[in-house]
């Protein structure tokens, strides 16, 4: 997985902190954008979970820290859930201003509430995932609901959330209280798929009940049994970000990619944009590229780190069987392999002299073995196949089919 580090600017021209994640060994298919919980921040474990797995399924994702949140800037008792929707709206215009409009909203707890009153102003979204989001955003009184008195007899009051002080204005519960979500999810007409545990303690599951039955079809209901409200168990949220990703790709515009066929050993296929190039050998796929460095996009590595690895495969493969034909004691052989151009080490001139590729091997061994079966598996390694066919010369005929 590879990041950037972005910013973009809310409605009072406050600057949002956010991580844009992409997959790892392709272009991202299709852009989504997360909204955390109330209170929590971009980096909250779930947030990254979630995110993560959506990133391992080709859909790249911004998470972002809601104002006065997290590395955002601005105050959170200025904020409400209007201005809430508001950071998310203008966080999918910067996608489509400088890489690509949003597809796909996911909201954790509230921020769950937000993506769908979010959605309804975004026509480039395609489909939205809440997980543990309450059916109103006026839920989310409980979780002060001693101070709310205080709030409207005062017009704010400083409460205390996960072990955390925040000042909540008047503003703000009136904004709450002004949201009917049963009327904007009937407008949304948007595939929908609500996540919700039946042990949630802090949003129950009504709330979920409720979210469906509002919504129209195409909408779904899953389940996550046994997890807390803020999927602080690790295998719940990556659970839950593999699991929005497969209903997601129902929805999504995925371009559908040929497979690569040959009756040959190795078949090699690459497109007219940059270098990422296909690979097929036998029933294998993998992925060649160029670093950032070279013009490409470092999804895959390199021809030549090919060729490296495929001489440390062959020596540590080699070794492997002489050692089991000796009965030897190699418990393990790591092999590590660098590829330059040097000059000849019985070069005199260097100066006019060509340089000459030169793979570099250092080997490492593991087991009870003594320093003659070390010194003969040295050996033994020059006599790996692909070491000779490096070593010697090599021909190769070229026609078009």
């Amino acid at each position: 997985m590879s990041f950037e580090k972005v910013t973009f600017t809310n409605s009072q021209g406050k600057q949002l902190d956010a991580r844009l994640e992409f997959p790892t060994n392709q272009v991202a298919h299709t852009y989504a954008v997360f909204a955390h919980c109330f209170t929590c921040n971009k980096n909250f474990s779930a947030v990254r979970n979630i995110s993560r797995a959506l990133v391992n399924k080709g859909i790249a994702v911004l998470r972002f820290d809601f104002t006065g949140l997290g590395q955002s800037e601005g105050d959170f008792e200025e904020t409400n859930f209007s201005s809430n929707v508001s950071d998310l709206v203008h966080a999918a215009n910067f996608l489509e201003d400088n890489y690509k409009a949003p597809s796909l909203l996911v909201g954790h707890s509230l921020g769950g509430a937000a993506v769908i009153f979010a959605a309804v102003e975004l026509d480039s979204v395609a489909a939205v995932a809440t997980v543990g989001a309450p059916s109103s955003p006026a839920h989310v009184q409980h979780l002060f609901k001693s101070s709310v008195d205080e709030i409207k007899e005062t017009g704010k009051a400083k409460v205390n959330i996960g072990g955390r002080d925040f000042t909540i204005k008047k503003d703000f519960l009136d904004d709450i209280e002004s949201k009917p979500m049963k009327g904007i999810l009937k407008n949304m007409r948007k595939p929908f798929l609500v996540m919700h545990s039946p042990q949630d303690t802090i949003v129950g599951i009504e709330n979920a009940k409720e979210l469906y039955q509002f919504a129209h079809h195409p909408k779904s209901f899953v389940s996550i049994d046994k997890a807390d409200h803020l999927l602080m168990n690790s295998e719940d949220s990556t659970y839950v970000g593999n699991v929005i990703a497969g209903w997601a790709e129902r929805y999504l515009e995925i371009p559908k990619r040929q497979k690569l066929k040959t009756a040959h050993q190795v078949a090699v296929s690459i497109g007219n944009e940059g270098f990422t190039t296909e690979i097929v050998s036998g029933n294998h796929l993998l992925i060649a590229d160029e670093p950032t460095g070279f013009g490409g996009n470092d999804f895959g590595p390199s021809p030549y780190d090919y060729v490296s690895s495929g001489l440390g495969a062959c020596t540590a493969m080699t070794l492997r069987m002489y050692a089991t034909r000796k009965n030897w004691d190699l418990q393990k052989v790591v092999v590590h392999v660098d590829h330059g151009k040097e000059h000849a080490p019985d070069s005199e001139n260097t100066s006019t002299v060509k340089k000459i590729d030169t793979f570099k091997r250092k080997i490492e061994v593991f087991g009870n073995l003594d320093e003659k079966q070390r010194n003969r598996l040295l050996e033994i390694a020059d006599k790996c196949p692909v070491h000779k066919t490096l070593s010697s010369e090599a021909q190769i005929i070229t026609e078009f089919i």
